[in-house]
C-alpha cells in the first residue's frame, strides 16, 4: 500500500544540481545583459514570419478559389 501512495522526490544529488544550473544561468544572465537584451528586437521580428508559417497552417492551402466541379470561375 506504500508503493501505491508514495511520491518522488529528488535526492540531495539533484537538488544541488538543480542550484547550480539556477546559479549559474543567473550568472551568465548578469555577466551578458546587453548581448541578451541587444537580440530581443531580432527575436521580435523573427517571431512575425514564423508564427504566420506556422499558424496558416490549417486553412487548406490557397486553391480555395477553384469550383467543385471542375469550372473555372469567372
Amino acid at each position: 500500500m506504500n508503493d501505491e501512495h508514495e511520491t518522488k522526490h529528488l535526492s540531495r544529488g539533484q537538488w544541488v544540481f538543480y542550484g547550480f544550473l539556477i546559479f549559474a544561468g543567473l550568472l551568465l544572465f548578469t555577466e551578458h545583459r546587453a548581448h541578451v537584451l541587444g537580440f530581443l528586437p531580432y527575436l521580435i521580428l523573427l517571431a512575425c514570419p514564423l508564427m504566420h508559417l506556422f499558424m496558416h497552417h490549417g486553412h487548406g492551402g490557397h486553391n480555395h478559389h477553384h469550383a467543385k466541379n471542375g469550372e473555372e470561375q469567372k
